[in-house]
């Protein structure tokens, strides 16, 4: 038998026409269950009809009540969408309210960071340079002879000196950064040579590691657009980073290549541990280590890569990182090449 064809009708709207019709008194119980069973029995049998079609076949219902119905209906459907619409904009305003709330603190608790680093790191340098001016005269012992013991001491001590003035140097540039006050320079740097001394001054804490540096540089380069100092910050936080998660046989290259015509790539790549996919963006979360143990082997203020995405993204470039568990891991960035008037 060929399916009867649906008729679109205003009943399609109205979901369960038949109690609200017994509801009203419009029909009887016995009524509705004797149109159900007679719906069900047409469904059996190819019909298609609806409740309120069946009603007015059995003579239930006239055709102005069941369309008094539907419209009733309809009418409460729609007021009740409205009401569900104006609770779902006092929800929605409710929630921006506390969202923007919360941006709003996070804003000020971000701001009291930036202060208290860099009051702090103004307030660690100044003793920190008072140290480090009597180990340079103990060592070059204008205050008395040394022993060997001594002269080795204060070595250690010159060096973890050298190393808290670099983690103070880096508090302070965080918060210069993040308070948007990091000045950067443009003019024309050789990052060529740039790369080479970076490897040269990196060579030895890998050599102490057993990882092999190199820098792999393309002949006649052309010179970049950016600030010197930052870019050597840059290169020199990328090399200390692969050589620190490189074991030792591992191999570290810098690389610069020219890439078209007015762009340079600079990349850094490794063959160390890795970062799993899900945790790359963690990298560059301030104070973060993938590793928050109190037994992690590497140490580090979890400054680095944060500062380093800063200065690239600075210099008008992004920086992308591509890594493999167990396989290494790539940093890399293109820089403008210098043009005259540029």
């Amino acid at each position: 038998m060929a399916q009867q064809k649906l008729q679109l009708t205003p009943e399609m709207l109205v979901p369960k026409l038949g109690g609200a019709l017994v509801h009203a008194g419009r029909i009887s119980e016995m009524d509705l269950q004797k149109a159900l069973a007679y719906q069900q029995d047409q469904l059996e049998h190819g019909g298609s009809y609806l409740l309120g079609q069946v009603l007015l076949d059995l003579k239930l219902i006239d055709r102005a009540t069941l369309d008094e119905a539907v419209t009733e209906q309809i009418i409460q459907l729609r007021s009740a969408l409205q009401a569900a619409n104006r609770n779902l904009e006092l929800r929605v305003q409710g929630r921006t309210a506390e969202l923007q709330d919360a941006l709003r603190r996070l804003s000020e608790l971000s701001q009291m960071k930036a202060n208290f680093v860099a009051n702090i790191s103004h307030e660690l340098r100044t003793p920190l340079t008072h140290v480090k001016g009597y180990l340079e005269l103990m060592i070059t012992e204008s205050l008395g002879p040394l022993t060997e013991e001594q002269r080795h001491a204060l070595a250690i001590s010159q060096k973890s000196a050298g190393k808290l003035e670099s983690i103070i140097g880096d508090l302070i540039m965080f918060s210069l950064a993040s308070r948007g006050e990091m000045s950067m320079k443009q003019e024309s740097i050789d990052v060529g040579r740039i790369a080479n001394l970076s490897v040269k001054t990196a060579a030895q804490k890998a050599e102490a590691r057993g990882v092999d540096v190199q820098a792999v540089v393309d002949p006649d380069l052309p010179s970049v657009q950016g600030d010197s100092e930052k870019i050597a910050w840059v290169l020199n936080q990328l090399l200390d980073n692969a050589i620190k998660f490189t074991p030792s046989g591992g191999h570290v290259i810098l690389s610069l290549k020219a890439e078209g015509a007015n762009l340079l790539m600079v990349s850094v790549t490794d063959t160390g541990i890795g970062i799993p996919p899900h945790r790359l963006e963690e990298i560059f979360e301030p104070f973060h280590q993938l590793d928050d143990s109190s037994t992690r082997k590497v140490g580090g203020a979890g400054l680095g890569l944060s500062l380093v995405r800063q200065i690239v993204e600075a210099h008008g470039s992004l920086l992308d990182v591509q890594s493999a568990e167990g396989k290494g891991t790539t940093f890399k960035f293109p820089l403008l090449t210098f043009t005259e008037g540029s």
